[in-house]
């Protein structure tokens, strides 16, 4: 079990060695920074010490070095709009993103696995086939187009939910903000949210459908009827259990893409976190927070594949035999 942790580990480090060198070209080779952080009257002098203090002419290993040194520190500089430190920028807009992914991602679990595992044992059930017309929604539309819909029908028709923005927030530990302690921070939630999760919902519903339909159809499943066993015992202790790899892989990987691809449900409801940060970033053309954001996307995605590698381990009894086969 060690071994297959470090070496997972050492596969994470080497990923995250690459994407920092990605947006290492990136944050020194798209642009002059130096022309980007002073005004066309700076003198030529001024420009050629600035490239001095900052180590822009030294060799790139070095270079390399200290901007993963830094990144390690959460350094990644000023920025060039705000002119604050991006540090203390992306900790200012995490709490927004993170909260917004969490619930995406219970309701997307919640509603998903269940209902794929209803229509997958209902096959010709009246609800099972308005579940999958229902869910073909989630794949045909586009999250903006989804999330236009909401705020004109619950914001502008109803009046009942706001249409932008977080509501009110308070700072819990650690002067981490949240809206999960006020009413109005649970209501700004309840759009944003369902925008987000929708395609994830339907992937996921979808793929315990078909997972569900094939693990029934198993020798195993036939012979455990056969041992004169319950349903709830089939459907549950084993044909469910059998499902529960591609879901996991499935999950890490719709998680990842949470984080990722929150931008635009993020910029359709102007909520304040990081994927609107970046969108500011890209449109003034703020290189220190595009690189701060890709590599932290970057980190939560590694984090992420590693979790799901050792759920892997933990829930596959086949990769453990493998182990102490290889092993002896």
């Amino acid at each position: 079990m060690l071994s297959y942790v470090l070496k997972r580990l050492l596969q994470s480090v080497a990923v995250m060695l690459f994407v920092a060198f990605i947006c290492f070209v990136l944050s020194n080779y798209v642009g002059d920074p130096v022309n980007n952080m002073v005004g066309q009257e700076t003198s030529i002098a001024d420009r050629a010490a600035l490239r001095q203090e900052l180590g822009l002419n030294d060799p790139i290993v070095f270079q390399f070095g200290r901007f993963v040194i830094r990144a390690v520190q959460g350094d990644f500089g000023i920025s060039y709009r705000m002119q604050r430190p991006v540090k203390v920028l992306l900790q200012e807009r995490l709490p927004a993103t993170l909260e917004l992914v969490f619930i995406s991602a219970i309701l997307a679990l919640f509603i998903g696995i269940p209902c794929g595992v209803y229509t997958g044992l209902h096959r010709d059930n009246w609800l099972s086939r308005v579940i999958l017309s229902t869910s073909l929604v989630g794949v045909s539309l586009p999250t903006f187009v989804t999330g236009i819909l909401l705020i004109y029908i619950f914001a502008v028709t109803f009046n009942v939910l706001p249409s932008y923005g977080r509501g009110t927030v308070v700072k819990a530990l650690g002067g981490w903000t949240t809206g999960f302690l006020t009413a109005s921070g649970w209501k700004a939630i309840i759009l944003p949210s369902i925008t987000l999760c929708l395609y994830q919902l339907t992937l996921i519903l979808r793929i315990v459908r078909s997972e569900m339909l094939e693990v029934l159809r198993t020798d195993y499943i036939k012979f455990a009827r056969a041992r004169g066993l319950t349903n709830r015992a089939i459907h549950f202790g084993h044909a469910l259990k059998n499902t529960l790899i591609p879901v996991i892989t499935v999950t890490g990987l719709q998680v990842g893409s949470l984080i990722a691809f929150s931008i635009i449900t993020e910029t359709v409801f102007q909520w304040p976190g990081m994927g609107f940060l970046f969108i500011q970033a890209v449109l003034f053309a703020d290189i220190p927070i595009m690189v701060a954001y890709m590599t932290l996307v970057a980190l939560f995605f590694v984090i992420i594949n590693l979790i799901v590698d050792l759920l892997y381990f933990a829930v596959d009894p086949r990769l453990r035999v493998e182990r102490r086969v290889a092993g002896a």
